[in-house]
């Protein structure tokens, strides 16, 4: 038979064809949580090649595929999932917090954990969500390894102290550099009324995508001069490719203080006070009792005080219940080109202490476009307005927390409702009534930026950033107000921060060979910084209607000035990978200063660091056990410039006399002052278990050289002191941390974060050595920073009552005579305590459960100490007519008693001198925060329209567990002093329930 080839190959032709067809597939599918709801922006790979796709706004995807291809799934901040191409799939992603892929930001860049040679910790939008606290910092603490983040005290705008791995300094700056969106922020408390404010109020949990924190050198050194005391970096929420979503989420909850004292009420008072009085000063027992009952009656303000009519609870009134209500919304979407953010947030917070409050809003707005294929530019720009009404320091007698001082035997207020004048104290009622003090702050951050694509290996980035912080105070004191001798005062201050951040750098990043990753980054930064304050006071007022300066019958005071400095900096990073296994860095930056003396204006910060990925040697690379093992170490030097705009100039201030103007010499100057400089080795491991286990180990050694102080100068020289660069401090420690998945299925996960931090800091060199002596503490070669340096309190002599004091005077012989005395000025000071922890942990725990979940993290903290300098007020067994701690009534009555309270003796001192009697330890455990959820199935909401729902109940520091016998121990003074307790309010204890609604 004759084949005819033509038909032959036509039919070979279709045939190949139809096998070809036969071998493709088109795939849907979708792209999911772990609870069911749709990911838009997911990209879908064709493994081994180009073709991808991205999910749209109900996470559904299809792609033209052949039988036997792989699925690579990927989105940022889930876990890569790889499947086999089907007709249909659906794809659930896992969170990828605390994986090797997370992605870290770091200064002018980003890199990944797997890839990082750094001590870098972070948290995620996922941590800080729902946390029902005013202000940022909050959320975060017990969740970052080697950070201490305290609340000075429980007032809605209290400062918050973070200190990272320890002091980096004694008189400079202790607090990080935050960073927003790559600006430094303005970060300087600019309140008058004597305690600080908190800066970062005026940000919103809510916008915040991420936050990392640089602990080490070799992560912070690309800030040169301003990371000695680390940086925190904070990143707001961005659009992702899609369609458009909307969340709304909304909260209410209430508050209370996490612990109230206990105090004598009307009864116990005149019992102790009249034994005090019959005591005498001496103790002999021939004290007048006319001494206490004459001033009874005074406090009694013609009430029965024998027979109990006035039992007054000076603390309830105090206190209140707080509140506090959430609302924020956010829009966010965006296609290939173009990405957007738009986010509004609302809160109102009523704190613990009566009348003070703060209300908030803000706005953000965060936009990118690609104009061409090489060059993406945008903008992020956000604005917020805080109004805090708020109430004195802690030392002022008017603030409310002091009115535990009164006796309870005086009426809170008279018959007519006025409050009662006639107190032991200035009643803080008649400041509430005539008085107030209001703080306003508003602020605008800005940034606008351009990227431009050289080659697709280089890119050149500009970014300019502005950062404006506006703030007005205004406090008025009517004519009835305690202290007010005139017709009414008002106090009016406004003071405008600005900065702006000119930032220029390019970026290489290539791979040659498969196995050799370059990453270089070079730039330039201008940053320049202004402040202007102004204030007024006005004194004498028609009547208290009138409460502005205009009203003023006289302008008592007014003052006035103006501020700036300038930083100019060049900056520079090296990374290296080979293999992806040998990891190197270097950076260096070199920052010049306006603040610093012209023979140093200038330094260079170098940093360098290594790591060895030993998990993808041969002889670990398919360890079923061990999954990853990465060994790190860097070093580098930081500055800290927190030192004030002029401390190297010689100034002088204007003086008048007899009406004729003139200048007085003011400060020394000192043109060879500069930074303080740090410097820090950390040594670190990172290793993986069976994919279920992380550690993170890491030790490190910080020295800080050339601390700033003022040395003593002749007088002749026209002033007492000029400032140096002397002394050096030491910080140390460990940070562990472990992430663990404890269960990992369909319907049941559960996740655990534990983390421990040790820290010793201590001075290692003062000019010549010689102490530098506080109130209450130390600064002493070979002592922790700020030691406490205190008499030791020693008991109570159970013959007579005496309180008694360890002598600690040093013997002929060189010894120390630790015999006690009943006499105060024998005793001598020794270091007795630490005001900063020696051991911190933070555990949480994250479990889901079909539509449930549960999160919940304890904090800890121990080797602190907290000196209650009002102690020898409050807790001196009836020393004065302030009202005494319940504790008081455990005082020695008779020989033979064993007891740490001395014999009650009006007017005696007996016990009152500042010692380590009013020294007490605040090691705690707290229950953080705890958030219970329940999304609602999806099926429920087809026909809503609505792409999830979730109820959810949250708690902040819901439960305490301390032998601390203060208010808290972590409420410190806010007025002055270094681990202070004096009347400071404790932290709110505070429940709340909420729903979030996405669209």
């Amino acid at each position: 038979m004759k084949i005819n080839f033509k038909y032959f190959f036509g039919l070979l032709f279709v045939l190949f064809v139809q096998i070809a067809s036969a071998q493709e597939i088109k795939v849907t599918g979708k792209v999911t949580d772990q609870a069911g709801i749709p990911i838009p922006g997911a990209n879908v790979l064709i493994k081994g090649t180009k073709s991808s796709v991205e999910t749209g706004f109900d996470g559904e995807f299809t792609l033209d595929a052949k039988k036997g291809d792989k699925l690579i799934v990927t989105f940022i901040g889930m876990k890569t999932v790889e499947v086999a191409a089907a007709s249909t799939i659906t794809v659930k992603l896992a969170n990828a917090t605390n994986e090797l892929e997370s992605v870290l930001v770091v200064g002018y860049g980003t890199s990944t954990k797997k890839k990082s040679t750094d001590a870098i910790v972070r948290v995620t939008a996922k941590d800080i969500q729902q946390v029902p606290v005013a202000n940022v910092q909050n959320a975060l603490v017990g969740k970052l390894a080697g950070v201490q983040i305290t609340q000075t005290n429980g007032k809605v705008e209290g400062g918050v102290s973070i200190r990272v791995r320890g002091a980096a300094s004694i008189s400079a700056g202790s607090e990080p550099l935050y960073v927003l969106d790559g600006m430094p922020l303005i970060t300087s408390d600019e309140s008058s009324n004597g305690a600080p404010t908190n800066p970062l109020l005026t940000l919103s949990p809510s916008e915040i995508e991420s936050i990392d924190v640089l602990k080490d050198a070799s992560s912070a050194a690309i800030y040169g001069a301003r990371g000695a005391n680390g940086v925190v970096i904070i990143t707001t929420k961005k659009g992702k490719t899609g369609k458009g979503t909307f969340s709304v989420n909304l909260s209410q909850g209430v508050s209370q203080a996490t612990h109230k004292r206990k105090w004598l009420n009307a009864a116990q008072y005149i019992e102790l006070f009249s034994e005090a009085a019959i005591n005498g000063a001496d103790g002999d027992g021939t004290g007048d009792i006319t001494d206490v009952t004459d001033e009874f009656d005074y406090l009694a303000q013609g009430t029965d005080w024998k027979n109990g009519e006035v039992d007054t609870n000076w603390q309830d009134l105090a206190f209140q219940n707080g509140t506090t209500t959430d609302a924020d919304f956010s829009v966010s979407g965006g296609d290939a080109k173009t990405k957007y953010f738009f986010s509004a947030a609302y809160n109102n917070t009523k704190g613990i202490i009566v009348t003070n409050a703060l209300e908030r809003i803000t706005a953000r707005t965060n936009i990118s476009h690609q104009v061409s294929n090489n060059f993406t530019a945008g903008m992020n720009l956000s604005f917020s307005r805080a109004q805090i009404d708020r109430v004195q320091d802690d030392n002022a007698f008017v603030t409310p927390l002091q009115a535990v001082a009164q006796s309870p035997l005086s009426p809170a207020r008279l018959a007519d409702g006025t409050a009662n004048p006639n107190t032991e104290y200035a009643n803080f009622l008649l400041a509430i009534d005539n008085s107030y003090w209001k703080t306003l702050v508003r602020r605008v951050t800005g940034k606008v930026f351009g990227e431009l694509k050289i080659v697709p290996s280089l890119k050149f980035n500009s970014d300019f950033a502005y950062d404006l912080m506006s703030q007005t105070e205004d406090s008025w004191t009517g004519s009835k107000a305690p202290f007010q001798s005139t017709d009414g005062e008002v106090f009016a201050s406004s003071v405008n921060n600005e900065s702006y951040i000119f930032s220029n750098y390019l970026t290489f990043d290539k791979t040659f060979s498969e196995k050799h990753t370059i990453n270089i980054v070079a730039g330039t930064e201008f940053n320049k910084y202004n402040r202007r304050y102004q204030d007024v006071t006005g004194i004498g007022f028609p009547n208290d209607s009138f409460q502005t300066v205009d009203g003023a019958a006289e302008i008592l005071n007014g003052a006035g000035s103006e501020t700036d400095y300038t930083f100019v900096s060049l900056f520079g990073r090296f990374n290296y990978s080979f293999d992806n296994k040998y990891l190197f860095k270097a950076s260096i930056r070199r920052d010049g200063s306006s603040r610093f003396g012209k023979n140093e204006r200038y330094g260079i910060f170098p940093a360098f660091s290594a790591g060895w990925i030993m998990s993808q040697e041969n002889f670990l690379k398919d360890n079923e056990i061990v999954s990853f093992l990465k060994l790190k170490g860097s070093w580098g030097q930081l500055g800290n410039a927190e030192i004030g705009n002029f401390a190297s100039r010689q100034l002088y201030a204007q003086n008048s006399y007899n009406l004729k103007t003139g200048l007085s010499f003011t400060q020394a100057g000192n043109d060879d002052l500069t930074w303080e400089k740090s410097s820090q080795v950390d040594l670190g491991v990172e290793i993986g278990f069976l994919n279920r286990f992380n550690i993170d180990a890491d030790y490190y050694n910080k020295k800080t050289n050339d601390l700033l102080f003022q040395l003593p100068i002749p007088i002749s020289s026209g002033t007492s002191t000029v400032n140096e660069n002397i002394g050096d401090i030491q910080s140390s420690g460990f940070e562990f941390t472990l992430n663990s998945k404890n269960i990992d299925n369909d319907n049941f996960k559960w996740n655990t974060s534990f983390n421990i931090t040790t820290n010793k800091t201590e001075v290692i060199a003062l000019a010549n050595n010689k102490d530098v002596v506080g109130a209450y503490t130390i600064n002493r070669v070979g002592e922790n920073v700020s030691a406490f340096y205190l008499k030791e309190y020693a008991g109570v002599d159970p013959a007579n009552g005496d309180a008694l004091y360890i002598k600690n005077t040093v013997n002929s012989d060189g010894t120390i005579d630790r015999s006690t005395t009943n006499d105060y000025s024998e005793a001598q000071r020794v270091v007795t305590g630490n005001p900063f922890p020696e051991l911190m942990a933070g555990l949480t725990n994250v479990l889901n459960y079909k539509n449930f979940d549960l999160s919940f993290t304890f904090q800890g903290e121990w080797g602190a100490s907290i000196y209650n300098s009002a102690g020898k007020y409050q807790s001196v067994n009836a020393d004065y007519f302030d009202n005494q701690t319940l504790d008081q009534l455990d005082r020695w009555q008779k020989p033979g008693d064993i007891t740490n309270v001395p014999q009650a003796r009006f007017g005696g001192g007996n016990g009152a001198g500042e010692s380590t009697r009013f020294l007490d330890s605040a090691d705690f455990i707290r229950l953080r925060n705890l958030t219970l959820g329940y999304t609602l199935p999806t099926q429920a909401l087809k026909e809503t329209g609505l792409s999830s729902v979730r109820l959810y109940f949250t708690g902040v520091n819901l439960l305490t567990f301390t032998d601390y016998k203060g208010y808290d121990p972590e409420a410190r003074r806010d007025d002055q002093g270094v681990g202070e307790e004096f009347y400071s309010a404790p932290p709110a204890k505070t429940m709340a329930l909420g729903v979030n609604i996405n669209f």
